[in-house]
C-alpha cells in the first residue's frame, strides 16, 4: 500500500484531470475526441430536443495538450459526453480500474471494461480513501433531465474534493464542512442553454464555495464546449483567491 504525501490537479481540458494523491494519480472524467469533432451539446441523445444553445459551435471547441497521460485509475462523474467519449472508450485498456457512479456501472461493463468499481459511498484505491459525493447538474426540471451526477472527494495526507458538474447548493456545503478539503476542484463555465438556469457553476457559485472553505480553489471546465459561456478571464476579474489554470497546467497544494 502506497503513502499518500502530497495533493496536486493538473488540467488537460474541459473536466479532465490528472489528480495526484500521494502517490496515486487519478485520469478523471476523460474526454479525448480531437477538435471539433463532437458536435455541439444539444444534438448529443442525452440533452432534451427543446433546448437550444447561444451558438452551433462543435466540440470540443480547443485540442488536447500535450501532456504525459500516466495514470494509476480512471474516475467518470457521470457519462455525458465531454466527461466520457467515444475516444476515450477506444483508448484506454479494458482491464483499467475504473471509478463510477452506481447507476452507470453497467454501462462500463456493457463496453468491455472488466475491473468497474461503483462507489456507493466509500471505497479505496493503493492507499486512497474515496467518497462519491453529491451534486445537482441544473436547476429545477432542467436537473432532472440531466441525470445523475456525482463528486468524489480523495482522502489521502491531504484531501481534494472534485465537486464534478454540480451548481452551488445545500449538500455541496454540507460536504465542504463533513471533509473540510484542503483543494476543491470545481467545475465552472456557467453552462447555459438558451432556457433554464445554469447547469454549472458560475461567479455567484464560486464565489459561494471561497466563502465556506479555506481549501485551495481550483476552476475548470471552461473554454472548452460550445455551451459554457463564462470565460477564464471574467472569472479571474471576478473573484479571488481562486486558481483558473489554462489547459495543460499543473496546480500543486500549498503546504
Amino acid at each position: 500500500m502506497t503513502t499518500t504525501t502530497g495533493a496536486s490537479v493538473q488540467l488537460i481540458r474541459n473536466a479532465t484531470l490528472l489528480l495526484d494523491v500521494g502517490d496515486t494519480t487519478f485520469l478523471v472524467d476523460p474526454m479525448f475526441t480531437p477538435q471539433g469533432e463532437m458536435p455541439t451539446v444539444t444534438d448529443n441523445p442525452e440533452v432534451p430536443d427543446s433546448l437550444t444553445t447561444a451558438n452551433q459551435d462543435r466540440n470540443p471547441l480547443v485540442s488536447l495538450p500535450d501532456v504525459d497521460l500516466t495514470y494509476d485509475a480512471v474516475v467518470v462523474t457521470h457519462r455525458h459526453p465531454d466527461h466520457w467519449d467515444g475516444a476515450t472508450r477506444e483508448e484506454l485498456n479494458a482491464d483499467v480500474s475504473l471509478f463510477c457512479q452506481p447507476e452507470e456501472s453497467a454501462a462500463f461493463t456493457d463496453k468491455g471494461f472488466t475491473d468497474v468499481r461503483p462507489v456507493d459511498d466509500e471505497t479505496s484505491f493503493e492507499g486512497v480513501t474515496i467518497h462519491r459525493t453529491p451534486g445537482r447538474h441544473g436547476h429545477g426540471e432542467l436537473a432532472e433531465g440531466m441525470g445523475p451526477v456525482s463528486g468524489f472527494v480523495f482522502g489521502g495526507d491531504e484531501s481534494v474534493y472534485v465537486a464534478g458538474d454540480t451548481i452551488w447548493y445545500e449538500p455541496v456545503e454540507e460536504t465542504l464542512n463533513q471533509f473540510e478539503p484542503d483543494m476543491v476542484v470545481l467545475n465552472g463555465g456557467k453552462a447555459q442553454f438558451d432556457q433554464g438556469e445554469p447547469i454549472t457553476m458560475g461567479v455567484e457559485d464560486i464565489n459561494a464555495v471561497r466563502d465556506t472553505t479555506d481549501a485551495m480553489v481550483v476552476v475548470v471546465h471552461m473554454e472548452a464546449i460550445n455551451h459554457c459561456l463564462l470565460t477564464r478571464e471574467e472569472l479571474r476579474a471576478e473573484t479571488e483567491d481562486v486558481h483558473v489554470p489554462e489547459d495543460g497546467e499543473k496546480i500543486t497544494l500549498e503546504n
